[in-house]
């Protein structure tokens, strides 16, 4: 089960209808697994509220940017602040053992 539902999702993102959920599903557990990779941990159940946030961030992001590219605006390979979320959740690691 995602962490985010769909209905928050929708909410963050001011979408009414259903028209588009099965995508929003899909950027969802994308989102979940991007950042799972990245901090280098599972998502804990129940997930902080900042991890939630930058799942949002990203649905979103991908949400309104679905081509591979823009023309004539700028675009950010992830909204601002969503590094600095993952960066105090992430695992560093350096293979050392114990």
């Amino acid at each position: 089960m995602a962490v985010v539902p769909l209905t928050l999702a929708k909410a963050h993102m001011n979408i009414v209808g259903s028209d588009d959920d099965e995508l929003i599903n899909h950027y969802i557990d994308a989102a979940e697994e991007f950042i799972a990779d990245f901090t280098g941990k599972p998502i804990p159940a129940p997930a902080p509220a900042s991890l939630k946030q930058a799942i949002l961030m990203v649905v979103a992001h991908w949400n309104e940017n679905r081509e591979a590219a823009t023309v004539g605006i700028s675009a950010a390979t992830l909204p601002f602040g969503v590094m600095s979320i993952l960066r105090n959740h992430r695992d560093y690691s350096f293979g050392q053992g114990e």
